[in-house]
C-alpha cells in the first residue's frame, strides 16, 4: 500500500490533473470559471476570500519550493535541515491558520445562505470542504514537525518529491516510516489533484496563464467601454 499511495498514485494524480485540465479546456471552455457568489452576498466574502486565497497560495508556494529545490541550495544559503523544518512549520502554520479561518467563513456563507446554496453545485461545496480538511491535516502536523525537528523529516519529504519528479522507482521508500498524519495529508492532496480538472479549481490555471497570454498574444486582453445612452432626437 505504501508503494501504491506514494509511488504510483502520484503519477495517476498528475496525469489526471494535466490531461483532464486540457480536455476540459478544449471540450467545455465556457465552464472554465470560478462562478463567484459575491453578487449574491458580500458579507463575509471579501475577508474570507482574501484570507483563504493568500493563505493557500503561500502554502502552495512553500510546498513547491520547499520540496523541489535541492537541499544543497539551502545549505549554500546557510540553512540546515533542522532550521528549514522549523521555518517551514512556523510559516506554514501561520498561513494555514489564515487560510482555514477564511475557508471556514466561505463555507459558512455557502452552507447557510439559501441563495448561495441553491446556486452551488455539489462539487462547489465538496471541494471547499476537502480543502478545509487538507488545511486541518496540515495544521495538525505542525506541532509534530516542531517537536521532532531534530529528526529532519523534511529531508525525507524532499527526497520523495524529487524522486517522483525524476522517476525514481524507490521514491515511496523515503517516507515509509513517517507519521500517519503526514501520509494522510499527502494522499488527500493527491486526491484533490485528481478532482482538480472537474471542479471550480481550474480557475487557478487561468490566474497563472493570464499574464503570459496578455503579454504574448493579441487576444489576451479585453477592451471594456462604458455603456452609452441611446441618442435622443430633438423634439420638433
Amino acid at each position: 500500500m505504501n508503494t501504491f499511495f506514494f509511488g504510483i498514485y502520484p503519477y495517476i494524480a498528475l496525469t489526471v490533473l494535466i490531461v483532464g485540465s486540457i480536455a476540459r479546456y478544449e471540450r467545455d471552455p465556457f465552464t472554465w470559471k470560478s462562478a463567484s457568489s459575491q453578487l449574491l452576498r458580500r458579507k463575509q466574502f471579501m475577508v474570507g476570500s482574501i484570507l483563504f486565497h493568500l493563505g493557500v497560495l503561500f502554502i502552495f508556494a512553500g510546498h513547491l519550493f520547499g520540496l523541489l529545490v535541492p537541499h544543497q541550495i539551502y545549505e549554500a544559503m546557510g540553512i540546515d535541515a533542522e532550521s528549514k523544518q522549523i521555518l517551514a512549520a512556523s510559516a506554514g502554520g501561520v498561513a494555514g491558520v489564515a487560510a482555514i479561518i477564511g475557508g471556514a467563513m466561505l463555507a459558512h456563507r455557502r452552507l447557510t445562505d439559501p441563495r448561495i446554496r441553491a446556486t452551488s453545485s455539489f462539487w462547489d461545496t465538496a471541494i471547499l470542504l476537502l480543502l478545509l480538511a487538507q488545511l486541518a491535516l496540515g495544521l495538525i502536523s505542525v506541532p509534530i514537525s516542531l517537536a521532532t525537528y531534530e529528526h529532519a523529516d523534511v529531508l525525507l519529504f524532499m527526497a520523495w518529491a524529487q524522486g517522483i519528479f525524476t522517476f525514481q522507482g524507490d521514491a515511496a521508500g523515503h517516507i515509509a516510516s513517517v507519521a500517519l498524519v503526514y501520509k494522510l495529508h499527502i494522499v488527500l492532496g493527491l486526491t484533490i489533484f485528481i478532482l482538480f480538472p472537474f471542479t471550480r479549481l481550474v480557475h487557478i490555471l487561468s490566474g497563472i496563464a493570464a499574464p503570459f497570454r496578455y503579454l504574448f498574444t493579441r487576444t489576451g486582453y479585453q477592451i471594456v467601454r462604458t455603456r452609452r445612452q441611446p441618442r435622443r432626437e430633438p423634439a420638433e
